[in-house]
């Protein structure tokens, strides 16, 4: 049977800004990235968090992003590659010692936002992450873009690589995501996108917003938690899935 993993963005909420319904999501997922309090998120929603995880078997997966709280970590930072390793390192050790409190551990590592995409091509600042995670934990999985710079760097020094497609979101002719700022970029029809889904982990292919076919690696699939409508897109994708035969399972 064909399996795959089911992911989140999550614990993104900070102070009294609370984003998406984590406790829905909770319920859905398959493993979890938690904002590590860089781009988002704070210490009793992670704490919180990690807590739920824990309870439901939901794996907990450090998202790391650019210190950027103001730009929600969706902004590109030029940042010192010494400094980039040490944010990155910081943000999985916080997290690993919350999941350890809350009776779970650390199991992967996740880009956010911009890092996500600069990492993609940006081989230096692919190399510094690659270098945080396996400081951090050479064990630890890095969940990401096929194809990428990151992944390039990850296998250069050991590290095991995951690669992940994105349920709610349009694709370029050249597998890159269509930036937030041009329109469609951002999918909402729960059962438009639970056939997309179905699809591309059946036949490892999507359908990119120039009409062309193109390949895609995928052993993870995301839904972002702060969409409008999230609980029900990823709701209607775990069912898509199971109708397609398809085993939902955490990578790790």
């Amino acid at each position: 049977m064909v399996s795959v993993d089911l992911n989140a963005d999550l614990a993104e909420g900070f102070g009294v800004w609370q984003l998406g319904d984590d406790d829905a999501m909770f319920d859905i997922v398959t493993s979890a990235n938690l904002a590590c309090g860089f781009h988002a998120g704070n210490p009793v929603g992670l704490a919180r968090a990690c807590r739920i995880a824990a309870q439901r078997g939901v794996r907990i997966g450090a998202q790391v992003g650019y210190f950027d709280l103001a730009g929600f970590g969706r902004r590109r930072i030029d940042v010192d590659p010494e400094e980039l390793t040490a944010d990155v390192v910081y943000q999985i050790g916080a997290l690993r010692a919350l999941a350890e409190a809350a009776g779970s551990v650390l199991s992967y590592v996740k880009p956010h936002g911009a890092l996500y995409n600069t990492v993609m091509t940006d081989g230096v600042q692919a190399r510094a992450v690659a270098e945080a995670v396996h400081a951090g934990d050479p064990g630890l999985p890095v969940l990401g873009p096929s194809g990428s710079a990151l992944f390039d760097e990850c296998r250069r020094i050991g590290l095991r690589t995951v690669a992940e497609a994105f349920a709610d979101r349009a694709y370029l002719p050249d597998g890159c995501l269509v930036p937030r700022s041009e329109p469609g970029a951002v999918l909402r029809d729960p059962a438009e996108i639970a056939r997309r889904v179905a699809s591309l982990v059946s036949s490892g292919t999507v359908t990119a917003v120039d009409g062309s076919v193109i390949s895609l690696e995928v052993e993870s699939v995301c839904v972002h938690g702060d969409s409008p409508g999230a609980v029900a897109i990823a709701g209607a994708v775990r069912d898509g899935l199971a109708a397609a035969g398809v085993e939902l399972a955490a990578f790790c």
